[in-house]
């Protein structure tokens, strides 16, 4: 796995690239509007001369979910620079998602992001959003979907593809007995993770549902499974927020089970560091929101799009003890 930079090589190449785009300004228009877009995005004020438009973001997010909190840090910072007007709307029952999206088209908004996470409830009214010519972009949840709905691009990971990275690395760790936890039901990207992961790990894999909205719940349903079955060597959960819960539903059935997770967030940085988990995956939130609102905004002012058809993989990129120390400073300020 390639490793993020350290601290240091990335201030490094800040530098260099400051004082390249420094160089060239001397000497050209355009090196002059580019120090220009810098300084305004330094100072938070817009980096271009475009109109306001308005770009809606619709979320299948759950209340407290703070993996949901970086994806929209990741968009507003991009519509700050990008003078967007930003409206974010979220919900974890598919129905009220739709809903949410028909009032951004009611209000003849430039664009809509949307996350896909139960994809046949927000076909039809995705389908109202192409007729009104409204741009939409997807994030994070129904790659597959995608590009059916008539949206531009798809922003993240390939669930499958990441749950296949998570098999590998449970191989490579020698584990033979896997639990994967599924706190959503009806999510297809849990079940696509869980059914990647099984693909690709040497040994055996069993999904375990459960109610994520009740962590108590969480705990015991996990708990009573890892008395039950004692040769469980490893536990995969499917978001940060449940790692810390998986953990202690171990330390209470007295198991030796490697508790592995998808998501970063503080907690997990520290659990990661202290050894209380074995490895995270991270899809980059941050950039999935980030770039979802600059797509639009360069659709908008320039015609373009990225992808060629396929999706924008955002991820996965295996995250362990030694990675969680160099990503800490990015983790702590809500950006990994």
């Amino acid at each position: 796995m390639t490793r993020v930079r350290t601290g240091a090589r990335v201030v490094g190449a800040v530098l260099a690239a400051v004082l390249g785009a420094s160089l060239v300004g001397c000497s050209s228009t355009g090196g002059k509007r580019a120090e220009e877009r810098a300084k305004a995005a330094a100072q938070g004020r817009p980096a271009v001369s475009t109109p306001r438009w308005t770009f809606a973001m619709i979320t299948h997010a759950g209340d407290g979910d703070t993996f949901w909190d970086i994806v929209q840090k990741g968009a507003k910072e991009a519509a700050a620079k990008d003078n967007i007007n930003f409206l974010y709307s979220h919900d974890d029952q598919a129905q009220q998602q739709a809903q949410f999206v028909q009032t951004a088209i009611d209000q003849k908004v430039d664009g809509i992001i949307v996350s896909l996470a139960k994809p046949e409830a927000l076909k039809d009214v995705l389908g109202k959003a192409a007729k009104a010519g409204i741009p939409v972009i997807t994030v994070n949840s129904g790659s597959a979907q995608s590009k059916e709905y008539g949206a531009l691009t798809h922003i993240g990971q390939d669930e499958e593809i990441a749950g296949e990275a998570v098999g590998t690395e449970l191989t490579k760790r020698g584990r033979k007995k896997a639990v994967c936890v599924l706190h959503e039901q009806g999510n297809v990207g849990h079940e696509q993770r869980c059914a990647g992961a099984k693909k690709t790990f040497g040994g055996s894999m069993e999904n375990l549902y459960v109610e994520g909205t009740n962590m108590p719940s969480v705990q015991a349903a996990l708990q009573a499974k890892l008395q039950a079955e004692p040769d469980v060597d490893a536990v995969l959960t499917l978001g940060a927020p449940f790692a810390p819960t998986a953990v202690k539903a171990k330390e209470a059935a007295g198991s030796k089970a490697e508790i592995d997770t998808f998501d970063l967030n503080e907690s997990v940085a520290r659990d990661l560091k202290s050894g209380a988990l074995g490895f995270a995956v991270d899809q980059q939130p941050y950039l999935q929101g980030y770039e979802a609102v600059d797509l639009l905004w360069l659709y908008r002012y320039n015609a373009n799009t990225l992808g060629g058809g396929r999706p924008v993989l955002t991820g996965p990129q295996i995250v362990t003890k030694d990675e969680a120390a160099e990503l800490e400073e990015y983790i702590k300020r809500v950006t990994r």
